[in-house]
């Protein structure tokens, strides 16, 4: 394959994958808590992909996604006014008790179980601070302080654990909301709970879908640069064979 053809086929892959991030980032602005994606471009040195023409032992560079990044950065706490639904102001994660270990978001759109449970959306224990639960005693409404104190009907109910990272690159994403690590977490510093509040995505529908229409235009400007060069082979070997005879 010649140089041409090789660097745009690498530069298709590439787009392909960016068109895929920036799909699952706008199907998700919408989803409380969401953190977007971002690409980190690098090159590839391969020797093997070198134009033929050019001086023995040089490489050429291929463009890839050497991999992909959370944007952590906040999104705007929204008024809902739903006493279910908590935001946290600042850093932070509120930690729930996942079929497989311990999960953090940002997602704080919360409802109770028929036990009384306080869990996440879908179903999962929302922990409390030293590890327990927070487990209503009554029909009436909770009342959540800003250190995530849980009350209902005067009655103290435990209080909502936000934890936080020293490294956030450590998480790994689980789901649309949700993130894992093996690191241990430390108690959130300075985080503030505010009820009745959700925390929308940090994705921006506008600039998303800009982003989506211009990998978009260089994905097709790739394809025809891999037509031209396909047209230039076949073109080089029609002559060859045409001065052969």
């Amino acid at each position: 394959m010649d140089a041409l053809t090789t660097a745009a086929a690498s530069g298709l892959r590439a787009r392909m994958e960016s068109l895929d991030l920036l799909a699952n980032n706008l199907a998700n602005a919408a989803t409380a808590g969401y953190k977007g994606d971002r690409e980190f471009y690098g090159l590839y040195t391969s020797s093997a992909a070198q134009d033929p023409l050019s001086p023995p032992g040089s490489a050429s560079t291929l463009p890839v996604i050497e991999r992909q990044w959370t944007d952590f950065s906040p999104g705007v706490l929204r008024a809902t006014g739903n006493p279910l639904d908590v935001a946290i102001a600042g850093r932070g994660f509120f930690s729930a008790n996942g079929q497989s270990g311990r999960l953090y978001t940002r997602n704080g759109s919360f409802q109770l179980s028929p036990t009384g449970v306080l869990t996440t959306m879908e179903g999962f224990p929302v922990r409390a601070v030293g590890g327990g639960t927070v487990q209503s005693v009554s029909s009436g409404p909770l009342e959540i302080s800003p250190d995530g104190s849980v009350q209902q009907d005067g009655t103290p109910l435990g209080q909502i654990e936000v934890v936080d990272f020293k490294d956030l690159t450590g998480l790994d994403k689980q789901g649309a909301g949700y993130f894992t690590t093996s690191a241990t977490p430390a108690a959130a510093s300075g985080a503030e709970i505010r009820q009745g509040k959700l925390e929308a995505s940090n994705v921006t529908p506008a600039e998303g879908a800009m982003r989506l229409v211009t990998v978009m235009r260089q994905f097709e400007m790739l394809q025809k640069a891999v037509s031209v060069g396909t047209d230039m082979n076949r073109k080089a070997i029609e002559e060859v064979a045409r001065v052969g005879s």
